[in-house]
């Protein structure tokens, strides 16, 4: 009996969409900061992966529509701001690319499958957002920009799997839950 491995093509393209600027630590890296390198990809493929587990085609390509979105505004404003990283290494702060690729993983579990499905991948991502402060890659204002690219695009294009969605709601003074649904 053959047994092959056959990667689907949207698949591949997730992948290559993960690659640029992609490093998984070396030697004079700590264990924080290369947990910031696995997540920033471990995230997004995980939740790819759960579309896919899930058989929902349509969640898949919303993904890889959000994910494209996130990484390419995310070098690109790279590219144009210019600002310098607080240890000195380069001019790419901001946004914080880990902190991007993290969030659009656990974004797209939000818009797509609810909080429930969500929560942890958002606890792993502020965590890879923090590894970038404690590393001293990026401040604090990176790390949002990053989380609030990533969030944004996936409001935008994911559209929500269920009709109906329950959401926690915290504000100055309020406490609550938010029930939507789509008629």
């Amino acid at each position: 009996m053959k047994s092959s491995l056959r990667l689907r093509p949207e698949l591949w393209l997730a992948l290559a969409l993960m690659i640029p600027g992609w490093h998984i630590g070396d030697a004079r890296a700590d264990t924080v900061e290369t947990s910031g390198d696995v997540l920033r990809v471990a995230i997004p493929l995980a939740a790819y992966g759960i579309a896919w587990r899930r058989d929902d085609a349509p969640g898949r390509r919303q993904f890889l529509w959000a994910f494209a979105g996130t990484v390419a505004s995310t070098y690109g404003l790279k590219a144009a701001i210019k600002k310098e990283r607080p240890n000195g290494d380069d001019n790419d702060a901001f946004p914080s690319g880990h902190t991007s690729s993290a969030f659009a993983g656990a974004a797209f579990l939000h818009r797509r499958y609810g909080w429930s499905d969500a929560w942890p991948a958002y606890v792993l991502a502020a965590y890879t957002g923090w590894t970038r402060v404690d590393s001293d890659n990026h401040d604090t204002w990176d790390v949002i920009g990053g989380a609030a690219l990533a969030i944004g695009w996936n409001w935008w294009l994911v559209r929500p799997r269920d009709p109906i969605t329950v959401e926690p709601v915290a504000g100055a003074g309020l406490v609550g839950l938010r029930v939507s649904g789509q008629f």
